[in-house]
């Protein structure tokens, strides 16, 4: 019953035939991975906290409440790691992840229409920080769409305590979602155009997921330069291997352009830091200071240039 909210709406909106494949289908989205046993025994063992009040409009998206098994909490959060996007505040446990999500809410956040009421749709949204800060401006629905068993259950953890019922995540890619949807209001796109072997493709489902008149946010890897100028990564990046193409800012809003989106504006370029992205208690594994030349921070190990992130908005006009 957990998506029953969203099927309801979404069969409402006339997308009968997709919401009858998506029940076939929801038995099995999580349970086929190797670790789920594991993760889900974590969920399993969350501790009540009492008096629990949600906060979104803070760095750390907040669960406020009294735990009475501190350690509990702490050990079952622990064992849905790595937590990569956030921070979180359950209770007294600090949920220090690799991301710094704020950084990059604080850069787009002041440029988006208001999202009152909003239907929203955030593509690749990781745990679902991002959609849990959207819940700030009262939208309508936010759904998050992420194939990442972990993520998900990382969002069912906090959902398990705050059960907001406009917030979704589905756990799968762009690729399930229907051709020519033409339903939300605004649709994010964030750090995932440089893993896309077919950007411009991608940019086309994202416009046919928005209503006509509705806002696209994309954020995405960028280099310096002109339009025209474009990197394309002879092997990894940033010691990524699925990075196939990084566009200059403004070839990127040529793209754009080109696929028939108007009011295309860059709003935010920066330089990705070791403060935004790094190892933590949290995400133990290699981050962005081993992904960098030792010597030289303006390039990667591979001797490309550092990452740099710039935020787009545009809007869909038919």
């Amino acid at each position: 019953m957990m998506y029953e909210g969203l099927f309801n709406e979404l069969e409402e909106a006339g997308f009968v035939q997709w919401v009858e494949q998506l029940r076939q289908q929801e038995a099995d989205w999580l349970v086929h991975h190797g670790d789920y046993p594991r993760w889900n025994q974590a969920l399993d063992n969350l501790p009540a906290i009492e008096n629990v009040t949600g906060y979104f409009n803070q760095p750390a998206v907040t669960v406020e409440g009294y735990c009475g098994q501190q350690e509990q909490l702490h050990q079952s959060l622990k064992g849905l790691s790595p937590w990569r996007k956030g921070p979180y505040q359950i209770a007294d446990v600090r949920i220090d992840t690799e991301w710094r999500s704020d950084f990059k809410w604080d850069r787009l956040q002041p440029h988006l229409k208001p999202l009152t009421n909003k239907r929203v749709l955030d593509i690749g949204c990781g745990n679902g920080y991002h959609c849990w800060r959207m819940l700030e401006d009262n939208p309508r629905l936010v759904v998050g769409v992420e194939p990442s068993v972990l993520f998900n259950l990382q969002f069912r953890a906090i959902q398990h305590y705050i059960n907001k019922p406009e917030i979704h995540l589905l756990p799968f890619g762009i690729e399930a979602m229907p051709d020519d949807m033409n339903w939300f209001d605004t649709v994010f796109s964030m750090g995932v155009l440089y893993h896309r072997k077919s950007p411009i493709d991608h940019l086309y489902k994202l416009k046919s997921l928005l209503r006509p008149g509705g806002e696209l946010c994309l954020e995405t890897l960028v280099i310096e330069g002109r339009q025209g100028k474009l990197l394309v990564p002879e092997d990894r990046y940033a010691r990524m291997r699925n990075v196939w193409f990084i566009p200059s800012a403004e070839e990127l809003k040529h793209w754009l352009e080109r696929c028939g989106f108007i009011n295309v504006r860059i709003v935010d370029t920066s330089v990705t830091t070791v403060e935004e992205q790094r190892s933590t208690e949290w995400m133990q594994f290699e981050s962005l200071v081993d992904c960098l030349d030792p010597r030289n921070h303006q390039l990667t190990v591979e001797g490309l240039p550092a990452p740099r992130r710039a935020i787009f908005l545009a809007s869909r006009i038919s």
